[in-house]
């Protein structure tokens, strides 16, 4: 009893919501800063073939004016590579210069020492970057074994660091629990820790070489396999006094509804947990789908303001107008207004109380009438018929309207 009389009693201290990201360097890719002291950067890949010099230039401006920030092209030959070249020559001629991320796989160090070249950041995966000399009846590896193609590694990728420290560029250690190396699986099993490892393996390459302008990503297919890829990692760096930005992607989410929960349930989750400095939602389906999934992302959880607010009530026998057709008029109305907070509540019990952190309130407070609220001040009763009318009125009175773009 005493006990919740104290509670019951005592002023509670303030919650913090506001999400603290983990620290993390800045490293440049273009005319773009990913790390923690900059907004979450938003990313995407085309699927053009990049010897289409044409349809890559239109597949990245299409991205890049709704919003991507960093592209992201396939590079599977020297042809494709030296592609990239005329790719990025027409984008700064005919648009604006676009930070570029090239994908290089499979013993591919002299297509990435070309593509270096023309790109703002390489992508490789630690799996596939060199490839050992499978045995089918093997079933562990030496230490000296694991040495020596550690060093084969550094071999291999040296010049490629050497290339992109020299030119201020940067690189993506890109691991996937689908394509760990054969030595990585003996040794740690199909699991974070070997994906963790096998990053780690890595950086320590490029910190020998002086080079420290690293992204990192641990994608899965499975969202908990991804999230403990993730957090293990973010661990493993703050242990070891790495403070590289986290490249965030549930890998092979699917298309449609469920692609986006996916993407959602693992992206949202590590955002959530400060974790994560840039984001790619990867459906099966036209890139530009992907953006406003991210930024969707994003404005629900506070880090990046892109779109208007909607707060709305789920509608039930109190409502006093139909809730889903007079959200879409007011959304329709004003969905231009960055930045602005609006709610649309269908009657007075929660009305009030729920939208009391929204810049403006559209309230069924009798039948047939709108209360427009303005923050916690009930501002003005209307009819219903000009309630949309009236909430335009209102915003322009305290000159926060502007006009919709031109289609």
């Amino acid at each position: 009893m005493q006990t919740l009389d104290r509670l019951s009693t005592a002023t509670p201290d303030l919650v913090d919501t506001t999400i603290h990201r983990r620290k993390t360097r800045p490293v440049k890719v273009g005319n773009v800063t990913i790390g923690s002291d900059y907004p979450v950067v938003v990313q995407s890949m085309i699927n053009e073939d990049t010897l289409d010099i044409e349809g890559s230039v239109a597949g990245i401006r299409r991205l890049h004016e709704i919003g991507c920030e960093i592209v992201r092209v396939t590079v599977p030959s020297m042809a494709h590579a030296k592609s990239l070249a005329k790719i990025r020559k027409t984008l700064g001629t005919t648009y604006v210069p676009v930070p570029l991320v090239a994908d290089v796989h499979h013993n591919g160090m002299k297509i990435a020492l070309e593509v270096a070249k023309h790109v703002d950041k390489v992508r490789i995966n630690p799996g596939l970057y060199v490839f050992e000399n499978n045995n089918d009846g093997r079933t562990e590896y030496s230490e000296a074994e694991f040495a020596a193609i550690g060093e084969k590694i550094r071999e291999t990728l040296e010049p490629l660091v050497i290339s992109l420290r020299d030119q201020g560029k940067a690189m993506r250690i890109g691991v996937n629990h689908g394509s760990l190396a054969e030595r990585m699986l003996f040794t740690y099993g199909d699991t974070p820790e070997g994906m963790v490892e096998s990053a780690l393996e890595f950086i320590r390459i490029c910190q020998s070489l002086d080079f420290h302008n690293l992204i990192i990503s641990m994608k899965a297919s499975r969202v908990p396999v991804m999230l403990a890829a993730y957090r293990l990692m973010a661990q493993r760096m703050d242990a070891l006094g790495m403070d590289y930005p986290l490249h965030l992607g549930v890998t092979e989410a699917g298309d449609g509804e469920y692609g986006r929960i996916k993407s959602t349930a693992g992206i949202g989750t590590l955002l959530a947990e400060g974790i994560g400095d840039t984001i790619r939602v990867s459906l099966t389906e036209a890139p530009e789908k992907e953006i406003p999934v991210c930024y969707s992302i994003l404005q629900a959880l506070g880090l990046r303001k892109t779109m208007v607010e909607y707060v709305a009530c789920p509608s039930c026998g109190r409502t006093l107008f139909n809730l889903e057709e007079v959200l879409h008029k007011v959304r329709e109305a004003t969905n231009h207004l960055t930045g602005l907070d609006i709610a649309v509540m269908g009657c007075i019990v929660n009305g009030p109380g729920e939208m009391a952190d929204a810049d403006y309130g559209y309230v069924g407070k009798t039948p047939g009438f709108i209360s427009l609220y303005r923050g916690r001040e009930e501002i003005r009763k209307v009819p219903e018929d000009q309630g949309v009318e009236e909430l335009i009125k209102l915003i322009k009175s305290d000159d926060r309207w502007v006009d919709p773009p031109v289609s």
